[in-house]
């Protein structure tokens, strides 16, 4: 009789993870083989999703918390970006990072009292967030510019003197950029939920109830969760709106918001790979019918129906169950 490891796999075989971390690797290369500046451009968007669906999924999937606020996040970190370069000179490089600690600790600001109310309020409250902060966009002229947004935002780049050493510009140079950011958030919330907190994030979302007698203080975490999704959404938007050159009010535009819960839920809440692959196929998709806008909404209605019906626990879920029930085969005596 074969055994089988602790995640699913046969002894001896190929971790699980690292089958999918090949996997993704694989998706990820992809579009900078192809050479197409098209094809590199909805790479760079399907990097961004994916950092931002992850960003979803560890509130959503670990900590059991539906959040609005990312795309709230990702617009904030998007303009702090643009405006501390456009109006105070800095550097790309640097504008992004700062974006980030700075949607980090508006998270907190945000998710103190937020987290004091019951999850269902939570929810409004998120949504409120980015309600809000998109209006701050459209009516705070001096600072956003308004609907005329913050155009001619540069590129990052490198460069030696006269030689430049890589030009953000170039849709191929622009790709690897988003592709090594992307590599080090997934990298880092990977690490987070595969820990001893991410263990306690998914004991919190089982039963809140249970873990506070355990004496976890559920609140923190949560805060520590919401905190670094955030920053994470916040860089996002800070890099990406360098390769839009301009960022306005469209950057919160409720296509992001209906693309990331889709993106989420059709992978599997909770799920950290299969959530990363689904953002992949869900950015190509929607540019194979470019052509026919209300077609997309159509299938993405009928794609959402089917996973409910047919898959309530995403292709995640899905396959975690199929890998359980042959583990229980192999193991019955």
């Amino acid at each position: 009789m074969m055994t089988r490891t602790l995640n699913g796999g046969r002894a001896g075989a190929i971790p699980t993870d690292v089958r999918w971390l090949l996997c993704v690797a694989a998706l990820a290369l992809a579009p900078a083989l192809t050479g197409s500046s098209y094809v590199l451009n909805v790479g760079s968007l399907a990097l961004a999703f994916a950092v931002l669906a992850t960003s979803l999924n560890l509130i959503f999937g670990f900590t059991g918390l539906l959040s609005f606020a990312q795309v709230g996040f990702w617009g904030v970190g998007a303009y702090v970006a643009a405006i501390t370069t456009a109006d105070y000179g800095l550097s790309p490089w640097l504008a992004f990072p700062l974006a980030g600690a700075f949607t980090g600790l508006l998270a907190i600001l945000v998710g103190i009292p937020a987290l004091r109310v019951s999850r269902a309020s939570f929810v409004i409250v998120s949504l409120s967030f980015t309600l809000l902060v998109t209006l701050l966009s459209r009516s705070w002229v001096d600072v956003t510019r308004g609907p005329l947004g913050i155009p001619g935002l540069p590129a990052p780049t490198i460069a030696i003197g006269d030689r430049v050493l890589l030009d953000g510009h170039d849709p191929l140079a622009f790709y690897l950029v988003m592709l090594g950011f992307a590599a080090l958030a997934l990298g880092v919330m990977f690490a987070l939920v595969r820990s001893p907190i991410g263990r306690i994030l998914l004991a919190t979302n089982q039963n809140e109830a249970l873990a506070r007698s355990q004496g976890i203080n559920v609140t923190r975490y949560q805060l520590l969760a919401f905190a670094v999704a955030a920053a994470f959404s916040g860089m996002t938007g800070g890099l990406y709106i360098f390769h839009l050159g301009i960022v306005d009010p469209s950057i919160f535009d409720t296509y992001y918001s209906e693309m990331l819960l889709i993106i989420v839920i059709l992978g599997g809440a909770g799920n950290f790979w299969t959530v990363i692959v689904a953002a992949f196929v869900l950015t190509a998709v929607p540019e194979l019918l470019r052509f026919d806008p209300e077609l997309r909404l159509v299938m993405f209605g009928a794609v959402l129906v089917t996973a409910a019906l047919v898959l309530p626990g995403g292709f995640g879920g899905y396959l975690r169950d199929a890998d359980l029930k042959r583990w229980r085969k192999d193991v019955r005596p």
